[in-house]
């Protein structure tokens, strides 16, 4: 079958090596974030500063002193870190005891398969070999999983820090130009993408070298084991999804219902009480959740790629190279996305509004194209030229070049996806302008486009899924889906990049609202943040994408552990379970929908009696209390994120043991094909009834500028001007979109990987002591 060109000893030394350069990448833009100086001492001198940085941070920008803006920026950052610093502690005392909790269930149900035996045991794919004792496997899943939880409570709060030093920094930095602005915030969410990839690939790496000094030449053990560092990992994403998500949409909603559409005043009015809360929110929910959640998706995919990978010739031949093609694949995209990104802050320049969507969409474009090379590299010179995949009982010959194939069909298709979902969610395309159009009539007609347009969008993204599914499968069977998952999340530091950009500008906007800032600034920073709209539906879209692949990926590796030969949908055991997995996302939905609202309703209440009871509130004279507004939506997230977090974690553990490994199957399967769909369609709706509104209000401020511009003031004069029944009408929709696209829709991606990755790691327990209820009956 011939040998990889790249050896075992080189190979340990790029994989690294690949992860210290994005540490140190990472280090370096952090570095030039922080010489824009953020500082409270009134006293310093104006040429303290480095490099000419103060020379242009001391302006005067309309009769404000520049100082003044400087110390309210100081305090309002402060007031935003404490609360999400305070929020994650709270929250991770929560998941924390969860955490040891279920490393402790991981521990006996998988201890419990061979009655915690330390006798070696025959091998699950080759009867023939020993392999390490069952309670050894229970104690090394056990450490993975709490290595993997660790490294994602890590990874978001790592990210929440970063967008909350770099928010205040971004809105100095608007005073001088959009371009300054762009490159501190865009700097910042790639300080946060190259931490967590590289973080992620790292870990990984040290954990698998680790394993192996107990583990020696038993690589199915050893890497049936690692699963539990993907479970981990997701569950904790879990929490911080849903916990995150409603934190924000509590916050937001309670300030857009009382502030814009009753009290007719700005977004981010420093006059609204839980003003605060919703730029913590952005923090908690966009920023620490997604961190969580990307890599959650990363970990699950490298681990079904190993998984498989331990049972076919690269397991069997103990070919460490080729074994190791996944995280070759994650060390090329951190090179691969450290150039994408001189692109955007070193090569070239923002000079005008109009070119910050284009210059975030060239890097998806510019990353995708590099990365289709670097997978070209890397699978001429990580693998043999032919090999042979584990394929449900049996070995299936496979070409390097069709694995090269099935890794570059899921990069594309995920750019497919990030595309149309910048098509449905941008206000510069015809769907997005239609919904804003839709407003004129109230909004029960917003509702109905947005709601249409949600379902709409699903199409296409749903045929690029299948069409990589299709192909991978025929080439490499499952081992192909888990690669071309891989694929899609291979430029996962510029996809966070982008992601991390969106919530640091909406945070720089609010920080200008709140110290005073002139209108001119608030125009860049929301300029900025309208782009950041689009690209963090188009972050979410590659996240539900991946989700997809990687949870077939896990899916088949669990059929397969647990010797399941087919599933067959006709038998009533599999067929129930369809059904029941089906549901599950609406279930799931319903709950974190209600969760919001019911946080949301605290929130309008408090935020009311504020108004109402506060002299000088409104006149401004006043300063409204914010504290109570940021523990109203803490106490409710950490409240409301129990629920659904146990509905996920609890069905795969109830249905295993009680109905079979069947049933699981079915329920995995149908939870996977309603849950894609419903995903989709929520964060794009959410999406679009978000930039409709932003699309009435751009108008209006055209309209207002130059209403002679063709087109502009008759279509604005008919949506505008802002505080209109339109304009209401919009903001009714974005406010009930606001629980679809963070809370509801970004937590379903993370509920069918979980799903799917536990039912992988209890596995070796379903298949031996399930289905009680059946057994009994």
């Amino acid at each position: 079958m011939g040998e990889a060109i790249l050896s075992d000893l080189l190979t340990e030394i790029l994989i690294p090596i690949a992860a210290v350069i994005g540490i140190v990448f990472s280090v370096v833009q952090w570095l030039l974030v922080s010489r824009v100086k953020l500082s409270s001492d009134r006293q310093q001198p104006s040429n303290s500063g480095k490099n000419g940085y103060s020379d242009y941070l001391i302006e005067e920008e309309e009769g404000i002193n520049d100082q003044n803006v400087v110390v309210k920026c100081a305090e309002i950052q402060n007031a935003i870190s404490e609360g999400a610093t305070s929020f994650l502690f709270t929250e991770y005392q929560y998941v924390g005891i969860f955490m040891i909790a279920f490393a402790v269930l991981v521990f006996l149900f998988l201890g419990s398969v061979e009655s915690f035996s330390t006798k070696s045991q025959p091998c699950t794919y080759s009867k023939d070999k020993l392999c390490k004792p069952a309670l050894f496997n229970a104690i090394f899943s056990t450490v993975s999983f709490l290595l993997g939880a660790i490294t994602s409570l890590f990874s978001g709060y790592l990210g929440m820090k970063i967008a909350t030093y770099a928010n205040a920094r971004t809105t100095l930095e608007a005073r001088k130009g959009v371009g300054k602005a762009f490159i501190t915030a865009f700097r910042s969410g790639a300080v946060m993408g190259f931490l967590l990839a590289a973080n992620g690939l790292l870990v990984l790496y040290i954990v698998i070298n680790l394993f192996k000094l107990y583990y020696g030449d038993d690589w199915e053990g050893l890497f049936e084991a690692i699963t539990g560092y993907g479970l981990g990992g997701s569950s904790m994403a879990l929490f911080g999804r849903v916990g995150g998500g409603i934190y924000t949409k509590a916050a937001d909603v309670g300030a857009d219902l009382v502030g814009k559409v009753e009290r007719n005043i700005p977004e981010d009015d420093p006059r609204n009480p839980a003003v605060i809360a919703d730029n913590v929110g952005d923090n908690v929910g966009d920023i620490a959740g997604m961190g969580s959640d990307l890599f959650g998706s990363y970990a699950e995919s490298s681990c079904a790629a190993l998984v498989v990978a331990s049972i076919s010739s690269f397991g069997i031949n103990h070919d460490f190279t080729a074994m190791c093609y996944p995280l070759l694949i994650s060390s090329m995209g951190i090179i691969v996305c450290l150039i994408t990104t001189l692109f955007a802050t070193d090569f070239f320049e923002i000079k005008a509004v109009k070119e910050i969507e284009p210059a975030l969409k060239k890097q998806l474009i510019i990353s995708t194209a590099l990365m289709t090379i670097g997978i070209a590299i890397v699978s001429w010179i990580a693998l043999p030229s032919s090999f042979t995949i584990f394929n449900f009982g049996v070995q299936k010959h496979v070409k390097n070049w069709e694995l090269f194939f099935c890794v570059a069909i899921g990069l594309w298709a995920g750019l497919v996806i990030g595309f149309v979902t910048e098509y449905y969610t941008s206000n510069a395309y015809s769907p997005v302008q239609d919904v804003a159009d839709s407003c004129r009539t109230g909004a029960a007609t917003n509702v109905i486009f947005g709601l249409a347009l949600g379902y709409k969008s699903v199409i296409i993204p749903i045929f690029a899924i299948a069409i990589s599914i299709f192909v991978s499968f025929s080439l490499a069977a499952m081992y192909g889906i888990a690669v071309a998952a891989l694929g899609m999340l291979s430029t996962i530091a510029t996809g966070l990049a982008i992601d991390a950009y969106g919530p640091i500008s909406d945070n720089a906007g609010g920080i200008a609202e709140m110290a005073g800032m002139s209108h001119r600034i608030r125009e860049r920073t929301d300029a900025l943040d309208a782009a950041g709209n689009t690209t963090a539906a188009i972050g979410k879209g590659f996240a539900i994408g991946s989700a997809a692949l990687v949870s077939l990926a896990l899916f088949g590796a669990f059929v397969s552990r647990a010797a399941i030969s087919t599933v067959d949908v006709l038998t009533p055991k599999v067929f129930i379970g369809l059904l029941v997995g089906a549901m599950l996302p609406y279930w799931f939905s319903a709950m974190t929908m209600k969760s919001v609202g019911s946080a949301a309703l605290k929130m309008v209440e408090e935020v009311r009696r504020q108004f109402n009871t506060i002299p000088g509130l409104m006149e401004g004279t006043t300063k409204p209390d914010y504290a109570t507004c940021v523990k109203i939506s803490t106490d409710a997230s950490i409240k409301e994120m129990i629920p659904p977090g146990a509905l996920v974690m609890l069905t795969p553990l109830i249905v295993g043991t009680f109905f079979g490994v069947e049933t699981l199957s079915g329920v995995l399967a149908g939870a996977l094909v309603s849950g894609v769909q419903i995903a989709i369609s929520a964060s794009n709706t959410g999406g679009a009834w978000d930039n409709a509104k932003k699309y009435i209000r751009a108008l209006t401020i055209l309209f207002y500028k130059n209403h002679g511009q063709a087109g502009a003031s008759e279509h604005a004069m008919t949506l505008g001007p802002k505080g209109s029944d339109p304009h209401k009408a919009a903001v009714i929709g974005d406010t009930i979109g606001d629980p679809l696209k963070d809370t509801s829709g970004p937590s379903l991606n993370i509920l069918i990987k979980l799903m799917a990755v536990e039912s992988l790691v209890f596995a070796p327990f379903f298949a031996r002591h399930g289905g009680l209820l059946f057994k009994i009956f």
